[in-house]
């Protein structure tokens, strides 16, 4: 058998052949429909172009559009070779990662990349995307509104962001109205301004944040956010009356009214119009002398004081067919009450002395109180007949007060309809004087019998 020797130098240039032959390299895939369509192709910047980076990460992004992970992450991994600040590559290999479901990876290769350009939209995008997939929706938020921000014309992504906006608001919204219903306010109204921190434009937000900052007694908020909510939604009457409510409790009228006049003409209901009513009523008290205002509150009162009241909540009553118009009074011209009085005075329901003086600082008792009921019954009576035969015929008895009395047909009257009561005993208390409570009270039954509107509270 021959035995064949192969030289060492005959070997070595065929070594060096194989080592040195060109290598295979994949041809590009026909891609015509993408494999994935949701991944952003990195832009090449201008620093780069026309380069065999460029050209790498080219072949790069045909090959993952074709779903060949492996050549895709070749030529990637190619142009960062080439050219290690060719940061679109580290973009792309952050998708060849997403590809593989590998999100953490993918993370690692969008944040090297928006190291060298923050407002790289490929990174951004790919940063949000990967975000999705590890359920932090936040982040995933944050990123994508970069992504917008750097680029305007991305419109599926703008979608997105909607779509995860709308997410967070349905979920803080939950938790904001359950906080609100378990009475934790704070908490209800951190969860409240995360929402409108997401959604500055929705009106129902601020008017439910305004409701639970005015059930902690934050009128000031309140009323800011109300407002904000009409000014996004002039059409809701709901915040509108709250912003009455608001405005009432602060002593402003005239601004309640015209929020309670601007809801109830966007939504009629007979309680808003009990409402305007109330303040219309209110606003006009409180143009009012203060002396009037605190009539409600006085020990007692005097005749100018009882002549307001009648004048000012019974009008209606004292603008009789016949009157008086020539009636002589000589002390009252710079009284605070010297409108009322006359008025009072020329109608016959109180009557000015003998000498022709009212004596308005004089106080008033309780027969003075239940002649001008009397006077004032009759009135009633003729506007509402059937009320007034259980008063008209009645003769009660008091245990202090004779049915000769010059003042017992009208004690009896004004007692029989209910206007004026009776201590405990029976006693009328005749001489006893009139506080300002008791006076109010009995205008209200006057009214009440007469069925004229409701007053606001206080005097008017």
């Amino acid at each position: 058998m021959r035995t064949v020797v192969v030289s060492r130098a005959l070997c070595l240039p065929l070594v060096f052949m194989v080592a040195c032959a060109p290598k295979t390299v994949a041809p590009l895939p026909t891609v015509s429909s993408p494999r994935f369509p949701d991944f952003v192709a990195p832009i090449v910047p201008l620093a780069f172009t026309n380069t065999p980076a460029a050209e790498s990460e080219s072949r790069g992004w045909a090959f993952l559009q074709a779903g060949d992970l492996k050549n895709a992450e070749r030529e990637f991994s190619a142009a960062l070779k080439i050219m290690p600040a060719f940061y679109s590559a580290e973009a792309a290999l952050g998708y060849v990662e997403l590809a593989r479901n590998d999100p953490t990876a993918a993370l690692a290769h969008f944040g090297r990349t928006l190291e060298r350009d923050q407002a790289d939209t490929a990174a951004l995008v790919g940063r949000g995307q990967a975000n999705l997939a590890l359920n932090r929706e936040g982040e995933a938020l944050a990123a994508f509104e970069a992504a917008v921000a750097a680029d305007a014309s991305l419109t599926e992504i703008k979608q997105r962001v909607e779509v995860l906006k709308f997410r967070g608001i349905e979920q803080g919204l939950a938790d904001a109205r359950a906080a609100a219903r378990g009475g934790r306010l704070d908490e209800a109204i951190r969860a409240y301004t995360t929402a409108i921190a997401s959604s500055p434009d929705s009106p129902f937000l601020y008017r439910e944040l305004a409701a639970v900052e005015r059930q902690k007694h934050d009128a000031s908020s309140a009323l800011d956010h109300f407002r904000r909510a009409v000014e996004l939604d002039p059409t809701d009457a709901s915040s509108l009356t709250e912003i009455g409510e608001l405005l009432e409790a602060r002593g402003d009228f005239e601004g309640a009214e015209k929020a309670y006049a601007d809801a109830l003409a966007i939504e009629p209901s007979a309680k808003l119009e009990g409402k305007l009513e109330a303040i219309r009523a209110r606003v006009e008290t409180a143009k009012l002398p203060a002396q009037y205002r605190a009539i409600d509150d006085l020990a007692q009162i005097t005749r100018g004081d009882l002549a307001a009241l009648i004048g000012v909540r019974l009008a209606p009553l004292v603008q009789p067919e016949r009157r008086r118009d020539a009636v002589l009074i000589t002390d009252v011209r710079t009284h605070w009450a010297a409108t009322w009085i006359l008025t009072v005075a020329r109608a016959d329901v109180m009557e000015p002395f003998a000498n022709h003086s009212f004596q308005p600082n004089t106080a008033v008792r309780r027969t003075d109180l239940a002649q001008a009921v009397g006077r004032l019954l009759p009135r009633i009576a003729a506007l509402k007949p059937a009320k007034a035969r259980a008063w008209e015929s009645a003769r009660l008895r008091f245990t202090d007060l004779a049915p000769g009395h010059i003042a017992y047909p009208a004690a009896s009257m004004a007692v029989a309809s209910g206007v004026l009561t009776v201590a405990p005993d029976g006693s009328f208390q005749p001489s006893k004087v009139v506080s300002g409570a008791e006076a109010v009270e009995a205008i209200r039954r006057l009214e009440a019998l007469a069925e004229l509107p409701s007053p606001g509270q206080g005097p008017r």
